[in-house]
């Protein structure tokens, strides 16, 4: 088997989130039928692995997949279609973007064969999220109201730094996802900080090295509150601490949050990533690496 890479990005708004559910349009559902149709001479259509599994309404610029194509699959991609056309792995991103994003909403923006040990999901280090805020200090460009949360009042864009910045570090956040039966809530937050873009809008930069079940938006949704005088700027750590979930806060809706990026180490080291992941899940309970339905 082959294994290869997709680099994708899409729109989450007309999706129930990125895994395949029955009757329901989702992002993974989508590619998995435009793999059934180009292999459809070949037998079994290939399953994707993610990086991180969005939930309903979440974006992404910088999802990372993977599927393993057989024998079969490489020599039915070396066959033209045109003359004019690349052949080969270098054909499956165009193929996918023909079939699954003609609606225009998710985008394959490269397939490559990928190095040894490889794994979107179990080799990640890290995913980083962005939030968008647009308060009544920023400019409200309602051609991006479907990726922003607009926010009637201005915020102390400084005390959302702060309360971001005091969260940072290895803890349980348990207080900030969505219980899971016998699932880790201990995460590493490596980066949280609020910036305002030139046009005014309140961005949330975050990375950790995987989140729980609507931990972005419950951590976005504390420093909001931060912001608008509602919490105090050393309340979200009290509450972390706390371990358990609150009503002091309220979580952000799914559309200002977008998938940017998802880091891996050198390629010389993703074997021992996967394995290293593989045993943290197993030693911790079901610990989710893959960015946990934000």
């Amino acid at each position: 088997m082959t294994r290869i890479r997709l680099d994708l990005a899409y729109d989450g708004g007309a999706f129930t989130g990125w895994a395949r559910q029955p009757g329901l349009r989702t992002v993974q559902g989508e590619l998995e039928h435009a793999l059934a149709t180009i292999f459809r001479r070949v037998g079994d259509p290939p399953r994707l692995t993610v990086a991180g599994r969005t939930d309903v309404g979440v974006h992404a610029t910088g999802q990372v997949a993977h599927l393993d194509l057989g024998e079969a699959h490489l020599a039915d991609l070396e066959r033209a279609r045109r003359s004019d056309q690349p052949t080969g792995v270098a054909s499956l991103a165009r193929r996918l973007n023909g079939i699954a994003g003609a609606a225009g909403d998710v985008h394959v923006q490269r397939a490559t064969v990928a190095p040894d040990g490889f794994d979107a999901r179990f080799a990640a280090v890290w995913r980083r999220y962005e939030y968008r805020i647009a308060d009544a200090a920023a400019l409200r460009d309602p051609r991006r109201r479907g990726f922003e949360l607009w926010h009637p009042t201005a915020l102390d864009d400084a005390a959302m730094d702060e309360a971001a910045r005091s969260l940072l570090g290895l803890h349980d956040f348990a207080s900030f996802c969505r219980p899971r039966d016998g699932a880790t809530t201990i995460r590493t937050l490596q980066e949280f900080a609020w910036s305002r873009d030139g046009d005014g809008v309140l961005v949330a930069r975050v990375r950790a090295d995987a989140f729980c079940h609507s931990m972005v938006r419950a951590l976005v949704g504390a420093c909001l509150a931060a912001g608008a005088g509602r919490l105090g700027r050393e309340r979200p750590v009290e509450l972390r601490d706390a371990k358990a979930r609150t009503n002091e806060f309220a979580v952000v809706p799914a559309k200002g949050l977008t998938l940017v990026e998802v880091g891996y180490p050198p390629d010389d080291e993703l074997a021992a990533r996967v394995e290293r992941t593989r045993a943290r899940r197993d030693q911790e309970g079901p610990f989710d690496p893959d960015g946990g339905l934000d």
